[in-house]
């Protein structure tokens, strides 16, 4: 079999089960988070004031992209400083991919975590994937905060309000 050959139908790439939705819940719910599920069955919840979806791509829903968007108000002025905090970040890292768009008076940063599950996935790598995506994602975060101390520090006392 070649590398980018798939097993043959009826065959066994191992035994590692198919990753679900429920199974994602299951390691939320292991970690005691604090998540809820929207009408298009999308799994989401903040952390540390950033809200994450956990979504399932692909034809098979076999890829898990656990995506986290930076709660932060910056003015669409500031676009291409932080694209350039963006882009330094992905040309240094390798995750999570962080891309920066306009939304409408406000520029949007986004954390995405991707994997490929289609041969299955076993619940300790799907806790890997969860706590890799959130802590990496923080720490971009973090790192965008630095650079926007005043807006950091607006959006954390408006979440602390609710």
């Amino acid at each position: 079999m070649g590398f980018f050959t798939k097993p043959q139908e009826g065959t066994s790439a191992g035994a590692l089960a198919p990753l679900t939705s429920e199974r994602i819940r299951a390691r939320l719910d292991d970690r005691d988070a604090q998540y809820g599920v929207d009408d298009d069955g999308d799994i989401g919840g903040y952390w540390d004031g950033h809200l994450f979806y956990f979504f399932l791509l692909g034809q098979s829903s076999e890829y898990l992209q656990i995506r986290g968007r930076w709660n932060r108000a910056v003015s669409i002025e500031q676009l291409g400083a932080v694209t350039g905090l963006v882009n330094a970040w992905n040309a240094e890292k390798l995750w999570p991919k962080l891309y920066a768009r306009a939304e409408d008076d406000v520029v949007g940063v986004y954390a995405e975590h991707t994997v490929d599950y289609e041969h299955g996935v076993s619940d300790e790598q799907i806790d890997l994937h969860i706590a890799c995506a959130i802590a990496t994602s923080g720490q971009a975060f973090d790192t965008l905060d630095e650079s926007f101390p005043a807006e950091a520090a607006l959006a954390r006392a408006e979440f602390e309000r609710e």
